[in-house]
């Protein structure tokens, strides 16, 4: 009588019986192997059978009715390759090594832990140096392989996260037990969720005596992963990388997780993968990294990845022996490339040289006449791609100047959430926005929306060449104001801000009935009169308005371009001190 009634349809996916449950997958498949039922996290089962797992886990299924057995849309784009893979045959499709990358904030032993992985646990060959040879290398376990991409802030893992081609199928967390939860860790989990990846959490350094396993728990729930031994999704292992303990269970959870994610491929099916990293050597040429993820690549395929190809000449495994073939889930250098690939880029074989010349030939085709199409949301296309059906929610990354101002835009934010199209707080953190930002922005699709914070020269950089849309606010609600007019399709044409040039502040002069006066030297761009000026120090703006004079030597002048010395002043703003970076800019509509 104490069981709580839970409504189940006729058929449902293992996956969506354990969100019903609020059990996580490995308890439901764990249950289901105790019963003689082999099941993955993506397969179907029968009501019978989901309602014997409940009845174990203290619920009382009954047959829901038909009304309500709508099947719900996962959220996320799919990655090309599993796409892909996922177009193979079905009955040609065979189990896979899982492909691992470890993610984690700075000093809390995401290298040590690899180390020791890979020192105490090697598939083949001798362990050292493979970090120099090649970005991947690969473990075994009870006769198992697993796959690491090596190492955690690895410029392809910035590329796929970008591109939303992902080529790892579960990410480690290593969070320290005596620091928890620290900016980089939520940035991980952000990045992760975003590429709609399983976290195990290493919980690492419990050898510490100031370690405190049960805060970082908490800590982590805070912020979406609950641990398994409290009924949540999420495996935390406790780990000591210094003293090698706890690597067996790491990689027994890896395992676990594996089969419930149900990764196989074709080995004779169709051969592509992901570029991993390119390098041009001196001696040898293009050298690229790639790791095959459907198909076996052998010697003599001819490639194609990007704008280049090649016939590969030699492949080499991650100890840099010489191979003939690599089958799905191996990570491999090749020898043959005409030019360097980007990294994150999808590699395939063709036929021919003569078939990838034509291949290329079309693709430039294509680029030169194509229109220029921005691939992220914008607010101001956001109501347009929903009537099109194309979005369904709104993802936002929210900066802040200080966690006091969080919350409430967090909240009014939420508020908004209630109609037909939800908005989606990827990650919300106070500091100015950074290239990661920008880099998530990009993986997840989102808007970046800062509040009294700037952006650096480099963040703007990276934004424009991702096509990501960054909006900064001094009023919150103006932000929440946008927001909403976007999502009734109300919002004002964008506009976007074009950088000029920067100047630094050499020496500052008070004088009587005028005010301050900056001596400067502009370091690029130029200075202009009529365009607007940003007063930067120690990372913070303090001002953004207009010039009210500017003077070259003695004379009134437009403009000062780099290298140039110049006076000026700012209106109704006085505060300037030595060392100050003044950033000048124009406004402009996007049409």
């Amino acid at each position: 009588m104490g069981e709580k009634q839970i409504e189940l349809p006729v058929q449902i996916t293992v996956r969506e019986l354990a969100n019903r449950l609020e059990a996580s997958p490995i308890q439901v498949i764990k249950v289901l192997m105790s019963n003689g039922v082999m099941a993955n996290i993506n397969q179907q089962i029968d009501f019978d059978t989901a309602a014997v797992v409940a009845s174990e886990l203290g619920f009382e299924a009954v047959l829901e009715s038909a009304k309500d057995t709508a099947p719900v849309e996962e959220q996320g784009k799919i990655p090309l390759w599993r796409e892909l893979i996922d177009s193979e045959d079905p009955a040609k499709l065979i189990p896979r090594p899982p492909v691992v990358t470890i993610l984690g904030h700075v000093d809390h032993g995401k290298t040590t832990l690899l180390d020791a992985i890979r020192h105490t646990n090697v598939a083949s060959g001798e362990a050292g140096g493979i970090t120099q040879h090649i970005g991947a290398y690969q473990v075994e376990h009870k006769g198992r392989i697993i796959t690491f991409l090596d190492t955690p802030g690895h410029a392809a893992f910035t590329a796929m996260r970008a591109r939303g081609a992902q080529g790892a199928d579960i990410v480690i967390l290593v969070v320290a037990a005596d620091d928890g939860v620290m900016p980089q860790t939520r940035e991980a989990i952000a990045h992760a969720k975003a590429a709609r990846v399983p976290i195990i959490v290493a919980l690492n350094k419990i050898d510490k005596a100031d370690a405190n396993p049960d805060f970082v728990k908490r800590q982590l729930a805070e912020n979406g992963l609950v641990p398994d031994e409290w009924d949540g999704n999420t495996i935390v292992v406790p780990v000591s990388a210094k003293q090698k303990k706890g690597l067996e269970d790491i990689l027994e959870a890896i395992l676990l997780v594996s089969e419930s994610l149900n990764i196989c491929a074709n080995p004779q099916g169709k051969v592509f993968g992901t570029v991993i990293e390119a390098q041009v050597d001196k001696a040898r040429g293009v050298i690229a990294t790639l790791l095959v993820q459907n198909g076996t690549l052998h010697t003599g395929n001819t490639v194609i990845t990007g704008d280049t190809y090649g016939k590969i000449r030699a492949m080499f495994d991650f100890n840099g022996k010489p191979v003939r073939m690599a089958p799905p889930s191996t990570p491999i250098q090749v020898l043959g490339l005409a030019s360097v690939p980007p990294a994150g880029e999808l590699f395939q074989v063709v036929p021919s040289e003569k078939e990838a010349r034509l291949i290329l030939s079309e693709r430039a085709a294509e680029k030169a006449n194509a229109p220029e199409v921005a691939s992220k949301t914008t607010l101001e296309k956001l109501f347009e791609k929903f009537q099109a059906g194309e979005v369904r929610e709104l993802p936002l990354i929210l900066k802040a100047d200080v966690q006091g101002s969080l919350e409430p835009i967090v909240n009014s934010l939420n508020e908004l959430s209630q109609g037909e199209i939800k908005i989606n707080i990827i990650h919300a953190e106070t500091g100015n926005i950074s290239e990661s930002d920008v880099m998530l922005a990009s993986a997840s699709h989102a808007i970046l929306l800062g509040f009294n914070v700037t952006t650096d020269q480099a963040a703007r950089n990276l934004a424009e060449k991702e096509g990501v849309s960054i909006r900064l606010y001094e009023i919150i609600y103006r932000m929440i104001e946008d927001i909403e007019k976007a999502l009734k399709g109300m919002l004002e044409p964008e506009t976007r801000e074009i950088p000029v040039g920067q100047a630094q502040v050499r020496q500052v002069f008070k004088i009587n009935k005028v005010g301050t006066i900056a001596g400067c030297r502009v370091i690029s761009g130029e200075l202009r009169r009529n365009a607007r000026v940003r007063l930067i120090r120690n990372g913070n703006t303090l001002f953004e308005g207009e010039i009210a004079s500017l003077k070259h030597e003695k004379d009134d002048v437009k403009e000062v371009r780099q290298g140039f010395e110049c006076g000026l002043s700012l209106k109704g703003y006085n505060d300037i001190s030595e060392g100050d970076l003044l950033e000048c800019f124009v406004i402009e509509k996007n049409e």
